[in-house]
């Protein structure tokens, strides 16, 4: 009966197209659908059951590593070969469960609806490229979608390092190699000292979590890689400033030279409800690297970015609020969410 329940609730949130599932001690089931958490119409979840769920997910090394007082990051595959990535931890001492579902099929950029200019931005030889945006935004979906235009056009030896590994790419005209933080690597620091050994063209790391990480992931843009990425931040500019914040102030000056030479684009994206809430809508920012840009990192002049992204249509830029302006004259979002997620909404009004 306690798997069958569990079942159930798996079969919902993919027949309805929800994000993620929690399962908490204490509380019903909860499904996020549409950006909007829903009670499921199931009893009270009791902390045995969600445990025996719990020992279903995971290994013996991360059971060990979970009762030692540990959160786990993990991914599970359920009897339908659906994937979830999985944040396994305890709340009040209480058992819970964090469920993200992931597609089975890797979308293109066209079916996901992506601006073009990422597909120009996959072309690159090597550089950084940064997916950016909250959590829940739709990043590993869109860096995925990337990875598999390269998979699809270009023999390429492309490495991801992931936490855990999301979608699983089949080889196509490139070798694909894809390493899991914690089973097959102790870390991105780690992983990613390993990956300048081990000649590949393209670099896939998951998240910019720390210092390390990030300095090496630089040195490997710097050093003729093609390096995709994601951070937790909002716009062009407020991810470049992150990026310098975590290195010293006696190596800033250097980093922001770096920063300019390496940097190919920040594609920040959100989804947001249409006006129908049958559905979301990915918006983006899109910076391209620019002379003028780079001149502007160099000098740390980071606020003129967004004018530079407001001049730079030509190229491909566009800003949070041309994006958001498009959708609302095709009648997909309406004003007022727009304003909600828009940080210049003078310039939003002008627009529209």
């Amino acid at each position: 009966m306690v798997n069958l329940m569990f079942e159930e609730i798996l079969q919902y949130a993919i027949d309805h197209e929800c994000s993620d599932i929690h399962l908490v001690a204490g509380m019903p089931p909860i499904v996020r659908k549409l950006g909007v958490l829903e009670k499921l119409n199931y009893p009270t979840l009791e902390s045995h059951v969600v445990q025996s769920w719990i020992n279903v997910m995971l290994n013996q090394h991360q059971q060990k590593s979970y009762q030692e007082g540990n959160d786990v990051d993990s991914a599970f595959t359920d009897a339908n070969q659906s994937r979830y990535r999985l944040n396994i931890f305890r709340a009040q001492g209480m058992p819970a469960i964090a469920m993200r579902l992931l597609r089975g099929k890797i979308p293109t950029i066209d079916q996901l609806g992506l601006p073009s200019i990422l597909k120009t931005l996959a072309d690159e030889p090597r550089g950084l490229i940064l997916v950016t945006g909250p959590t829940g935004s739709g990043k590993s979906t869109t860096l995925a979608a990337m990875i598999d235009y390269i998979n699809e056009r270009k023999a390429r030896h492309i490495l991801t390092l992931e936490d855990p590994i999301e979608y699983i790419h089949l080889p196509k005209k490139s070798l694909i190699n894809q390493r899991e933080i914690h089973r097959d690597a102790h870390s991105f620091e780690s992983a990613l000292r390993s990956a300048l050994r081990e000649d590949p063209d393209v670099i896939l790391v998951g998240e910019m979590r720390d210092f390390e990480t990030i300095s090496l992931a630089l040195t490997a843009a710097e050093t003729g890689h093609l390096v995709l990425s994601t951070l937790h931040t909002t716009g062009a500019a407020s991810t470049i400033d992150r990026i310098i914040d975590v290195f010293p102030p006696h190596q800033q000056s250097q980093i922001r030279t770096q920063l300019a030479s390496v940097l190919k684009g920040v594609v920040s994206q959100a989804l947001i409800p249409r006006i129908d809430e049958q559905k979301r809508v990915a918006v983006h920012e899109i910076m391209i690297m620019t002379d003028a840009i780079g001149n502007l990192i160099r000098e740390n002049k980071i606020v003129q970015i967004n004018s530079s992204i407001q001049t730079g249509q030509r190229i491909g830029m566009q800003t949070l609020e041309t994006s958001l302006a498009q959708y609302i004259k095709h009648g997909a979002i309406d004003l007022e969410t727009a304003l909600e997620f828009s940080s210049n909404k003078e310039y939003l009004k002008r627009l529209i």
